[in-house]
């Protein structure tokens, strides 16, 4: 079934090029997972003005019970949603999604190993990533031709509070974030069967106590950022692609200046071209914007702006002009314009969503 809708998508796009005798426009979409709701509220982006018009709200088929979070994972070809569900039984939820609408499908349910705080998928598409906060652990499934993923095909037990899990762009390394035991662990990934083995080092240690949370890597495959939910720390790390050795450089605060509470990161984000880093905070219901030096991956502070309440989860739309934010106790999304010149974040204009939403995913459909 999934491979008939490439197939159709892609016959269409062919024809739309022969009869336009030029480029076919692309749209662009965001998706935002509804925890207590159970559904994706789908918007379209204009991008000349950053005004987001909604197009569906998408329900979670077979599920009845909210779970704490909604984490989303978009197929490299961006024909799949997966989301994962964090109520009994733990399920993915894929949805084939219309290249021309933006709208979702549901294609199918599969079994995920435990409550998965995080979904992610290697960058074939052909594996999904999966971490446990409070299992204590990791998980890699199969995702069939049609999107659907299958049943767990290898589960790993971790360090206390497994956050967020990603490969690198090669494909080789897959990274995964223990929140409660203050370590990234170190796989290396075997891209034809899906496994992981334990990378030589095992783990990168951060400081005691920081709770390293989401992690990305810079678009130039030389630098990792890696946002602490404790402590509010976001540090920088020279990335060895060969080795799949992180070393730290740098380390700042995604905590607005004179806070004096107790920090609680969530999100961070880079902007396309790298040039942007920014990080949500919870305590304070900011988001921070930095400028990244292109030479050595370190960063500046611009600044801190006000966002939605409790911003667990916000991303950046491909072209970079755009940031969306959401709120768990806003129940609301806000959108900045993003200067092009110093990265420094305008609100443009809020909008309702789903109950306690917590994840954004922004993509460019052709």
């Amino acid at each position: 079934m999934f491979t008939s809708i490439r197939r159709i998508a892609a016959a269409l796009t062919a024809l739309a090029l022969g009869l336009g005798g030029g480029a076919v426009m692309a749209d662009t979409f965001a998706y935002v997972g509804n925890a207590d709701s159970n559904n994706i509220s789908v918007f379209r982006l204009d991008p000349a003005t950053g005004e987001m018009t909604p197009v569906q709200t998408a329900a979670f088929i077979g599920v009845e019970k909210p779970g704490s979070s909604t984490p989303l994972a978009l197929t490299p070809d961006h024909r799949v949603l997966i989301a994962g569900v964090r109520s009994q039984p733990y399920v993915a939820v894929s949805f084939a999604i219309d290249p021309k609408t933006g709208m979702l499908k549901h294609i199918g349910n599969g079994p995920l190993a435990d409550s998965m705080a995080y979904v992610s998928t290697d960058r074939s598409g052909k594996f999904l990533f999966s971490a446990s906060y409070g299992g204590n652990k990791i998980a890699v499934n199969p995702i069939g031709d049609d999107g659907v993923v299958g049943a767990p095909a290898q589960v790993i037990p971790t360090g206390l509070n497994a956050h967020a899990i990603l490969p690198d762009a090669a494909n080789r390394f897959v990274y995964a974030t223990n929140l409660g035991s203050d370590q990234v662990l170190s796989f290396v990934f075997d891209a034809k069967t899906g496994a992981l083995t334990a990378n030589d080092p095992p783990s990168i240690k951060v400081p005691e106590k920081s709770g390293p949370r989401h992690f990305v890597f810079h678009p130039n495959g030389k630098f990792v950022y890696l946002v602490h939910e404790l402590n509010g720390d976001v540090a920088v790390f020279n990335y060895d692609a060969k080795g799949g050795v992180w070393q730290e450089v740098q380390r700042t605060s995604a905590l607005p200046a004179g806070f004096t509470g107790k920090p609680w990161a969530a999100d961070l984000h880079l902007s396309p071209d790298g040039r942007f880093l920014y990080a949500s905070e919870r305590t304070t219901n900011t988001i921070a914007a930095f400028k990244v030096d292109a030479a050595s991956g370190k960063l500046t502070t611009i600044g801190s702006v006000d966002t939605e309440k409790q911003p667990r989860g916000f991303n950046i739309d491909p072209s970079g002009k755009y940031l969306a934010a959401v709120g768990e106790l806003s129940d609301g999304m806000t959108v900045y314009g993003i200067d092009q010149g110093t990265g420094a974040l305008t609100r443009l204009k809020s909008y309702p969503v789903g109950k306690k939403p917590n994840w954004v995913e922004i993509v460019e459909l052709k």
